[in-house]
This record gives C-alpha cells, sequence and structure tokens, in this order.
C-alpha cells in the first residue's frame, strides 16, 4: 500500500482529483463493500436487542433496524469519520474544508443518507453521482460539499 499525505495547496478544501486522485481510488467499491460490512453489523445488533424487549421487537423489526442503523452510522462516523466497515476498507469522511466529521456533520450525513436510503430514486441518483463524479461523491455528499476518500497516511 502506498503512503498517501494530504497535502493541498488550498488549506480549506477537499484534495483535488486531478492531482491526488489516489484518495479517490476505488472509492465507490469500498464504500459498497463497507456497506455490506455495516449492514451485517446493524442486523446482529438489532438481533442482540429483540431478546431484552421480550421478542416484542419482531414486531417492529424494521424500525429497530432503521434506529439502531443510524445510531451506529452517527455514532461510528462521529467518532472516527468513518462506520466501521468503512475503517475495514480503508476510507473517511471529510468536510468540504478537508476536516473529519465532528457529531454534527455525522447527523447531517446520516440523516440524508437514511433519506436517500427510504426514497429509491434518491438512492440511484446517489450511486451513479458516485460512479461518475471526479471525487465520488453521492447525493448527500454533494449537498454538504463532503466526500469518502481513501484514509491518508498518518506520516
Amino acid at each position: 500500500m502506498t503512503h498517501m499525505s494530504y497535502h493541498n495547496d488550498d488549506p480549506w478544501g477537499l484534495p483535488d482529483p486531478d492531482t491526488q486522485s489516489a484518495f479517490y481510488d476505488s472509492v465507490p467499491t469500498k464504500r459498497l463493500f463497507a456497506f455490506v460490512v455495516d449492514l451485517i453489523i446493524t442486523t446482529i445488533i438489532a438481533a442482540l436487542i429483540v431478546p431484552f424487549t421480550a421478542f416484542t421487537a419482531i414486531f417492529f423489526f424494521p424500525l429497530l433496524f432503521a434506529v439502531v442503523g443510524f445510531a451506529y452510522r452517527v455514532v461510528t462516523i462521529s467518532n472516527a469519520s468513518a462506520t466501521l466497515g468503512m475503517r475495514l476498507m480503508g476510507i473517511e469522511f471529510r468536510d468540504s474544508r478537508g476536516e473529519r466529521f465532528d457529531f454534527g456533520m455525522a447527523l447531517l450525513h446520516t440523516t440524508l443518507f437514511t433519506i436517500a436510503f427510504g426514497v429509491f430514486i434518491a438512492q440511484v441518483v446517489s450511486v451513479v453521482l458516485m460512479l461518475t463524479t471526479a471525487r465520488a461523491q453521492g447525493l448527500g455528499d454533494l449537498i454538504l460539499g463532503t466526500a469518502a476518500i481513501n484514509r491518508p497516511s498518518r506520516f
């Protein structure tokens, strides 16, 4: 693996996709695999909660799953600017200034992700944008000015 350092001529922005394209290499594919990992983790957490509800959560499992997934994304993204799946894939989110996400940005991004996930056409548009934009940004990313990038080297 090559080491990438985040050096941008503009101190207030994301890495340039033309001069620092390594930050965006394979990001859409990595986001897909990260999504699958996060889906599995969220399913396990939601399933582990069911017995603590005297199994009544079986009747509203989709709602429980949605709440757990939302909380999981907000907590993990606000702590490390990435979900556990994203960390495994070596990617993380950055805001429009190139900074890691804080709680507020994690909450906004997760809200837009949840809306896009719930509206089929918005999800299709988001996937198409990830595959066609220079920074591999989804719909929520474009709205917020954020992007998922390959995690820079700590050196």
